[in-house]
């Protein structure tokens, strides 16, 4: 169960989302990366993105889910709004770990024939809390 103090430690930052270096412990025997209290409360939803080289996907942000995004295979881009600020982050390596705060408007694209996106969520998929209208500035080239 949560304390207050890690309650705390994920309070909106309005600094937008966060890429995360991963612990990742290297041998001859292979590597071992590590996803442990990244996003608040537990991880109750898991889901991958694959074969989606030609297309875009996301375009929503949430009321409350928070998504934790590791290319685990290949690459691709993720263009990330929360209403302040945007920034564009490229995934290419299992050992980083890309933070979405549930304000955090995002589309995923520019995906290589090899991606494999793996996402973990802190709630179980419920419509009511997508939101599908973008924020009304940008800046980058977005898709």
């Amino acid at each position: 169960m949560a304390t207050a103090d890690d309650v705390k430690a994920y309070e909106t930052s309005y600094y937008m989302c966060k890429l995360i270096q991963l612990d990742t412990f290297k041998s001859g025997d292979g590597n071992l990366t590590v996803f442990e209290k990244l996003i608040p409360g537990s991880i109750k939803r898991v889901f991958y993105i694959y074969g989606a080289e030609n297309t875009t996907r996301g375009g929503h942000r949430h009321h409350l889910t928070w998504n934790a995004l590791i290319c685990v295979s290949g690459s691709c881009r993720v263009y990330s709004n929360n209403g302040v600020r945007e920034e564009e982050f490229f995934l290419d390596d299992p050992s980083t770990c890309l933070i979405l705060e549930p304000e955090d408007w995002h589309v995923m694209d520019s995906f290589s024939k090899d991606a494999i996106l793996l996402v973990l969520s802190n709630q179980y998929y419920e419509k009511n809390d997508y939101i599908d209208e973008p924020y009304e500035f940008s800046h980058i080239n977005r898709p």
